[in-house]
């Protein structure tokens, strides 16, 4: 008897069919890159932001994988309870070193629109000009992403765009 998928090969799996459905609505060819997590990520937010830039509508289930997947990635670097980031309505995630809460709200929370969180992981904004643009709502004295963005595999941030080296 076959054993049941992982709850990370479940994910991967809905991660490469959002890919592939957001590629296709893009008319451009199948994703034929490596089929790592960290890679199959970075081609899913970039096909995301290609769909936005475009000005089309991407689709909602590339839009979710991208935001969770980026949100995860964002949660292992800076592990820790001490803020919450709020990206409705696809996830919320606890990150960043420090006093931990238990109930109620956090000490700090972040929020954001799926694009703009998406362009922060790649990249493509910075958090200071995302902040002074009212594009981001950042409360407490740890609601400061700047040095944990962008997000990406290696060297790149997710959409392949070069990354400052921070990781």
């Amino acid at each position: 008897m076959p054993s049941r998928p992982t709850a990370a090969q479940r994910r991967q799996a809905a991660l490469r069919e959002a890919l592939g459905a957001q590629r296709a609505a893009l008319d451009l060819a199948p994703y034929d890159g490596p089929d790592r997590p960290a890679a199959l990520l970075d081609a899913c937010v970039a096909a995301v932001l290609e769909a936005y830039d475009r000005g089309a509508a991407p689709e909602r289930a590339a839009v979710r994988a991208a935001v969770r997947g980026t949100l995860d990635e964002l949660s292992a670097r800076a592990p820790g309870h001490s803020l919450e980031v709020r990206v409705p309505p696809y996830g919320a995630v606890q990150a960043v070193e420090g006093p931990r809460h238990t109930r109620g709200t956090p000490p700090g929370v972040v929020e954001t629109d799926p694009r703009t969180w998406l362009e922060l992981a790649a990249g493509r904004r910075s958090w200071d000009a995302a902040v002074d643009g009212h594009a981001v709502a950042a409360s407490g004295e740890r609601a400061d992403l700047g040095p944990f963005l962008p997000l990406g595999d290696g060297d790149r941030a997710p959409g392949g765009t070069p990354g400052p080296g921070r990781h």
